[in-house]
């Protein structure tokens, strides 16, 4: 049961990221296919973040409430159905519409993915090596989602995506074991929304603030974004079922996770996705060559993520984290040299792979490890909403940046570029420092355990 378990998790989310990254490399095609100007791109890579974010916490809660392979198959069929919408749109809201859509499939296939490790392995060897090899799933899809796009097109690769869904579904339905919380949770509805609904606000303002001085309509919507996530946090400090609970972070170990994963996506996870569309306007070539450079990231971050189990289990999740951060905060120091050649960002993103794929094994190890065993769904729910809120706001911020019009000179490109890799580095080392600093905390401090127990 543990291997398929394994399996079929893994493979669902090497599916899903493969979704989520597919327009890196090809995103001038399908800007030019839809009709899309600078803002349109930016909702075309920030869209299946928003989706994501939104109803990752309340997935691993319904997972949790309903069952985990249940949630797990139903995510796979709506990734599947709004794939293959997303292959037949002809303008760039009906593309973004169903990316969204996208992201809410696959909202439920990752939150339910390490809860169903959890529930298959004990904590120990087995699980830590399962969830290396999860880490490694979810880098191959990063790597195969640009290459295949580059390599099939964009609207065909929708399309397989599309019929692999349904293959995972049928899978999951036959091959997983259902599991559920003993003592459920209802879902947060009011919280579900105010977090979607303060996200997309915000992400508006930010695009419409891609010129200074910002304009008032942009400035309101920042304003609005910003008190609708205020009354998220408020709502789940008060709320007698919050998504996710104050008690929750009272463990070091999933506050590092948490910090972690929302820095990874605001740095580098935001940069690999713009920077195929910067270097398509800088140094011209296929989207395959773009797809290339991006594979020295993630095909690294693979064989390191695989590697973190042999890392003993005495070293803590904080220590691990803080450690691949530092690596990635390095190698993405590299990518300032964006303008120079292959040669350098190559040797760049190797080297901030090595980190990442440190940092992936880990956030889904410490994502269960670190909440009772009732919040497992839970648990994975905050690790991946922290990591695609990160990239929904970073993905934006960074094209922002680099491109506030769509037609600036390559010294004006590069120079944008060098704020927003500088700006990805200072948050990178600020998690850094937070993840080292609960380290030193977490062998003092028991993961918390709801009153009664219980087991999922």
């Amino acid at each position: 049961m543990a291997r398929r378990t394994v399996a079929v998790a893994a493979l669902g989310t090497t599916l899903c990221l493969v979704s989520y990254t597919a327009p890196l490399a090809t995103l001038p095609r399908i800007a030019a296919d839809l009709g899309s100007g600078p803002s349109g791109q930016s909702w075309i890579l920030s869209s299946m973040s928003l989706g994501l974010t939104a109803v990752l916490l309340t997935a691993g809660t319904l997972a949790d409430r309903f069952g985990r392979r249940r949630t797990f198959v139903a995510g796979a069929l709506v990734l599947a159905f709004a794939s293959a919408g997303g292959a037949l749109s002809g303008g760039t809201g009906g593309f973004v519409a169903g990316r969204v859509v996208q992201g809410v499939g696959a909202a439920a296939v990752i939150a339910c993915s390490l809860a169903l490790i959890s529930h298959a392995l004990p904590p120990g060897p087995a699980r830590s090596r399962a969830t290396g090899l999860w880490g490694a799933a979810l880098a191959a899809g990063i790597a195969a989602g640009p290459l295949l796009a580059g390599a099939v097109g964009w609207r065909v690769l929708y399309l397989l995506i599309g019929l692999a869904g349904l293959v995972l579904a049928v899978a999951a339905r036959a091959l997983l074991v259902e599991s559920t919380a003993s003592r459920p949770r209802r879902p947060d509805v009011l919280g579900m929304l105010l977090l979607a609904a303060g996200l997309a606000v915000l992400l508006a303002g930010l695009t419409g603030a891609r010129r200074l001085p910002i304009g008032a309509p942009a400035l309101a919507l920042l304003v609005a974004g910003a008190v609708l996530l205020a009354g998220f946090v408020v709502v789940q400090v008060r709320s007698r079922r919050p998504m996710a609970g104050p008690e929750l972070f009272r463990h070091p170990g999933l506050v590092a996770a948490t910090v972690a994963s929302l820095v990874t996506g605001l740095g580098i996870i935001a940069l690999s996705s713009y920077l195929p569309a910067l270097w398509g306007r800088l140094h011209g070539g296929t989207p395959l060559v773009a797809a290339a450079l991006l594979l020295g990231w993630s095909g690294t971050s693979i064989v390191t993520a695989l590697l973190t189990r042999r890392i003993s289990e005495r070293v803590v999740g904080g220590a691990r984290l803080g450690g691949g951060l530092l690596v990635m905060a390095v190698g993405q120091l590299g990518l300032l040299a964006a303008g120079a050649g292959a040669g350098v960002v190559l040797a760049a993103l190797v080297v901030t792979g090595a980190g990442t794929g440190v940092v992936n094994a880990t956030l889904g190890r410490e994502a269960v490890a670190s909440v009772p065993p009732d919040r497992a769904g839970t648990g994975s729910g905050i690790n991946n909403t922290s990591r695609y809120l990160g990239a929904a706001i970073g993905v934006t911020v960074t094209s922002v940046l680099t491109s506030p019009t769509g037609a600036e000179t390559p010294a004006e490109l590069l120079a944008g570029w060098r704020v927003a890799v500088l700006v990805a580095v200072a948050v990178t080392l600020a998690g850094a420092v937070v993840a080292l600093a609960c380290a030193r905390r977490a062998e003092q401090t028991p993961v918390p355990v709801p009153e009664g127990g219980g087991q999922p």
